[in-house]
């Protein structure tokens, strides 16, 4: 079956499931949850032949890490998903209610956005994470996963497929296209596609932007930065450092640039690399961090870089004016994090550091919509419309208007018959 005819069926699918109740969303959530445990020796299966073929083929180490799908993981998607019955139905809020005149009622009422397309990175589990918010968000879905979790996310995907069609949802809410070449065919769809999200390179999200229609929203890069203030708790700023950086290394809110202030880096560095050494961390720093610590030079492409490996480039700053302007320069508009003890300078870090996320004392790890407790997250956006961020719910939902009315025209108005009143309704 062509691309364009699955869209189709999916769009229509979409309108069907714009009208489903919280209730049976929640309960083919439930279905959904139960079905990927009793499945889970057929998953692990399948995710060790991707691994197996995958290594063979001498995929990158951090792409191997993203693509298992162990106990774990399992363990975390149900969470996410049981997490997510519990959350509020987005669709359907009445987000304003305004009196025109006297029986002319507007509403703007949350619904879903429609048929989204989404094309993601090596990591299976975010199939599931995708698939359980576009459900409850009354969204239908194509999805594209990267060819080494082939068998996993086809697994997957049938468990899913199954436990909802049980639950009565159309079959063709969801979708997998599995051929590289169907994504060229998926972004020439602004016809039936109402939205892309991309989870991979910089490179291939700058190819989605540039060839299709279709709004795209998602982030290029995740160059995530952590400030080191002169005012710091150094114990603190190391647990930071050490965990932003090596938690969960290959993924985009990973630590990739640290930035010390010179007031406390002859302090500082020295302990930091030690406990960096530790988790086996290569340090590329300025010419003022290798006067203190013996590192490896960074260039000017290392401030530019997100590695997704156990690398980490360091540069000593006059002040917290210097961090900023290097952040806003070399970022990505991702994650950025603070370690101080200096209510002012966390205000100035705050408000100043233009990114999605930016915290204050602790880990850019918790840049995550589960974390945030969205459920899970589609994905993380440094878009600045429509929704920035982890992406969750809310942001997989629009509005539109609703207008009530008995027999208004606007004659009445333009000729002063009548006059707006423009009154919230409070009832």
């Amino acid at each position: 079956m062509s691309v364009q005819i699955l869209a189709e069926n999916a769009k229509k699918a979409s309108i069907i499931l714009s009208g489903i109740s919280t209730r049976q969303k929640n309960d083919a959530l439930l279905m959904i949850a139960d079905a990927l445990y009793s499945n889970k020796d057929r998953i692990f299966k399948a995710n060790e032949e991707d691994i197996e073929r995958s290594t063979a083929e001498n995929l990158a180490m951090p792409l191997i890490k993203r693509l298992r799908f162990d106990e774990k993981k399992l363990t975390e998607v149900i969470e996410g998903i049981k997490s997510l019955i519990k959350l509020e139905d987005p669709v359907g809020k009445t987000l304003l209610s305004t009196e025109l005149d006297e029986g002319l009622e507007l509403f703007r009422v949350s619904c879903p956005i429609g048929l989204i397309g989404i094309i993601f990175e090596s990591r299976p589990d975010a199939l599931v994470q995708i698939s359980t918010l576009c459900l409850k968000s009354g969204n239908a879905v194509m999805l594209k996963g990267g060819r080494e979790a082939l068998l996993t996310n086809k697994c997957l995907y049938e468990i899913i497929l199954s436990a909802t069609r049980k639950a009565g949802f159309p079959d063709n809410w969801i979708n997998l296209l599995e051929n590289r070449d169907e994504i060229s065919e998926l972004l020439k769809l602004d016809k039936y596609v109402d939205l892309i999200i991309p989870r991979g390179s910089n490179e291939f999200v700058r190819y989605i932007m540039d060839n299709s229609r279709i709004p795209v929203l998602g982030h290029a890069d995740g160059i995530c930065h952590c400030y080191i203030d002169k005012d710091a708790d150094v114990q603190m700023a190391i647990d930071i450092t050490v965990d932003s950086k090596t938690q969960y290394v290959a993924v985009c809110n990973a630590l990739e640039t640290l930035l010390v202030h010179e007031g406390i880096a002859d302090e500082i560095l020295p302990r930091l690399k030690g406990a960096l050494e530790k988790k086996n961390v290569e340090i590329r720093g300025c010419e003022k961090t290798r006067k203190i610590i013996s590192c490896l030079p960074a260039s000017e492409e290392d401030w530019k870089t997100e590695y997704l490996d156990y690398i980490l480039s360091v540069k000593v700053v006059e002040n917290i004016y210097e961090a900023i302007e290097h952040i806003n320069k070399y970022g990505s508009g991702h994650t950025d994090t603070i370690v101080s003890k200096n209510k002012e300078n966390i205000e100035k870090f705050l408000e100043y550091v233009d990114s999605g996320n930016v915290f204050a004392n602790c880990s850019t790890r918790f840049s995550d919509g589960f974390r945030y407790g969205f459920g899970a997250e589609v994905g993380i956006s440094t878009n600045k419309i429509h929704a920035r961020g982890p992406v969750g719910l809310d942001g997989l939902v629009t509005y539109k208007y609703k207008l009530l009315g008995n027999g208004h025209i606007v004659a009445d108005y333009a000729e002063n018959r009548k006059k707006f009143t423009h009154r919230p309704i409070t009832r």
